[in-house]
């Protein structure tokens, strides 16, 4: 009996040890590192890769150079901070999933440009992006609508680009799609920040009447009907009298050129 016994208790220890040796071995393996899914759920929208193809093409329309600050909203694996990193911009993605910002960090520092990209784990609604000369966007409409208000306060000229999606009735001042090497999520929109120009304005010619609908303008100048108005970002154009007037805007006073001649304008 006693035999017995201690037979099953030899057992029982070595049972006791194999099963210490195959838990130590699992928890020393290196856990498997983080890989997104196309299609996986975030705080706003799934995520699905820009085709990089695109992410090209955007910086392209926006004219990304090295002395801008590029911020990119829901900035996902961090692949267009990389490519605006890579043009020597300064640029930093906005992205909520803390597992993605980590991702983004491994591929700026696999890229070597951990000294222009930065990635920050945040909430877009709640982020301050009025630095940024260029702002990158693959989100949907509905949220494109709740930034648009705050995209139009910013900084007359500030580049707006997005991947697919609208601005709704503020039209694009440029759209482009791609159709090389690209399937899906071809397009590309880029919208100029326009200078807030509407009310009544003086000039030598006569009082100046402006009617603003986002980069559009209509209006008087004197007893003239206002054509071919357009804003982009604080450059302005109209046609008035048969004269087309181009100048730039800055704040409360505007100024420039028309048929050769100097005009300027003060807004009342």
């Amino acid at each position: 009996m006693r035999a017995r016994l201690a037979s099953n208790l030899i057992v029982l220890s070595l049972s006791l040890v194999a099963v210490t040796a195959a838990f130590a071995q699992a928890t020393q393996q290196p856990a498997k590192p983080y890989e997104p899914q196309v299609g996986q759920a975030g705080k706003d929208v799934v995520w699905v890769p820009t085709p990089q193809v695109l992410v090209e093409k955007m910086l392209d329309m926006a004219k990304v150079t090295p002395q801008d600050f590029v911020m990119d909203l829901g900035s996902g694996d961090g692949r267009t901070v990389i490519t605006a990193a890579k043009r020597g911009a300064t640029a930093m993605g906005i992205e909520y999933n803390p597992d993605m910002v980590d991702l983004s960090k491994k591929n700026a520092a696999a890229a070597g440009v951990t000294n222009k990209a930065t990635f920050v784990k945040a909430d877009l609604f709640e982020t301050d992006f009025s630095k940024a000369q260029v702002i990158t966007m693959f989100l949907l409409p509905s949220i494109n609508m709740r930034l648009r208000p705050k995209i139009l306060d910013l900084k007359p000229g500030t580049r707006i680009v997005t991947n697919s999606f609208t601005m709704e009735d503020w039209q694009a001042d440029q759209s482009e799609t791609v159709t090389n090497d690209c399937t899906s999520w071809c397009t590309a929109h880029l919208w100029i920040v326009p200078a807030k120009v509407e009310g009544t304005w003086q000039m030598p010619q006569g009082t100046l009447t402006l009617k603003q609908q986002f980069q559009m303008i209509s209006g008087t100048l004197g007893s003239n009907a206002i054509s071919e108005g357009k804003l982009r970002g604080d450059q302005i154009e109209f046609t008035a009298g048969g004269q087309k007037y181009t100048g730039k805007v800055e704040g409360m006073s505007m100024k420039g050129t028309a048929g050769g001649a100097s005009w300027a304008a003060t807004k009342k």
